[in-house]
């Protein structure tokens, strides 16, 4: 089988520890080149993984490279995947998919019209508790679902970038800050384990206490708690921060009729199921990285490469497809208007 052609856009920390890492490891893909607006971290890249550097994305754009992530800062996801999409390359756009509504409906169009894969890097769909979780959930093992409680909390992205004045912290590139960072992962997650999507929320987005280094606090939400609601009658909380500054937190509870499975509420088991006769069940499928392990040189795969380049050469629809990915960030908008409104906003959809 001829390997796939791949490329990476924005050389930064989740192309160096994730993207990279994880198209090399690959047996079926073979990485061509990289660009950075910083040729140095195109060429750390490229020294160390192979490929060529790309001294601009035109010249990215007209190599024989099929398919490229994009791993740049929030606010250039749509333009750069919509000019790759359009010289017909596959795009993995990291999350959040864009910093507007309409951006993320113009990347589906672009995607359908060109008749290109276009994946969003939503990794928590592949880990195996997760997996496990949506099986027993499905199968009934704890009833008819009434409520959950999901949170994303860590001590914020500089310990990531090594930079406190990171971008991350800049409300014009990053347009949002925890919610968008850490919420989409979970939002999409409960869509994924509960197989509907969320139609109504309650936010208050906050910035309560990261600072530039001059002091000014930024400019961007550093915590999120959202009431969410779906069509079904489910109702669940959300909170995202920035501001644990204790042992990350990544768990979330899922509560039904006859039982409750608790997942990544423990570091020695990932999935626990207290079932409603008194019996408890707990298994540890796998453990999540925090950024910390990863920062340390510890490697996990998401399994995000490997469902892009397998989505490719098997020309078959992915769970990570823009068009389901899209519900998510549906949500993020709702819940920044919720917080400006100070009331519920439901989510009509198409």
């Amino acid at each position: 089988m001829q390997k796939l052609k791949v490329a990476i856009v924005g050389c930064g920390k989740i192309a160096s520890l994730r993207h990279a890492p994880e198209y090399s490891a690959n047996p079926n893909c073979e990485i061509i080149g990289f660009y950075d607006v910083d040729p140095a971290r195109a060429k750390s890249l490229s020294e160390y993984f192979g490929g060529k550097v790309f001294s601009s994305l035109s010249e990215l754009i007209q190599s024989d490279a099929e398919a490229v992530s994009v791993c740049t800062a929030n606010i250039h996801h749509a333009q750069n995947t919509i000019q790759l999409l359009k010289a017909g390359k596959h795009v993995l756009c990291e999350k959040p998919m864009a910093v507007t509504p309409h951006e993320c409906e113009e990347m589906v169009l672009e995607a359908e019209k060109n008749g290109k894969h276009l994946l969003i890097g939503l990794n928590q769909r592949f880990s195996a508790a997760h997996t496990k979780a949506r099986e027993l959930i499905v199968s009934g093992a704890i009833g008819k679902v009434l409520s959950f409680h999901t949170c994303f909390a860590h001590p914020g992205p500089e310990i990531w970038t090594g930079m406190n004045n990171t971008w991350f912290f800049d409300k014009h590139i990053a347009a949002f800050g925890a919610m968008a960072d850490l919420g989409v992962h979970k939002v999409d997650l409960i869509h994924y384990l509960l197989n509907e999507h969320i139609s109504a929320v309650t936010a208050s987005l906050r910035t309560i206490d990261k600072r530039l280094p001059s002091g000014e606090l930024i400019t961007v939400d550093d915590n999120g708690l959202c009431i969410l609601e779906t069509p079904s009658g489910v109702i669940g909380q959300m909170h995202v921060s920035w501001t644990n500054y204790g042992q990350e937190d990544n768990s979330t509870f899922i509560y039904g009729t006859e039982g409750v499975i608790k997942l990544y509420a423990e570091s020695d088991h990932s999935l626990i199921i207290e079932k409603k006769d008194g019996t408890v069940i707990k298994e540890n499928p796998d453990h999540l990285l925090t950024n910390e392990d990863q920062l340390a040189g510890k490697l996990q795969n998401t399994g995000v490469i490997d469902e892009f380049v397998s989505a490719i050469l098997d020309n078959r629809p992915s769970r990570l497809d823009a068009s389901e990915s899209i519900h998510a960030m549906r949500v993020l908008f709702a819940a920044a208007k919720s917080s400006e409104l100070g009331k519920k906003v439901h989510i009509f959809e198409e």
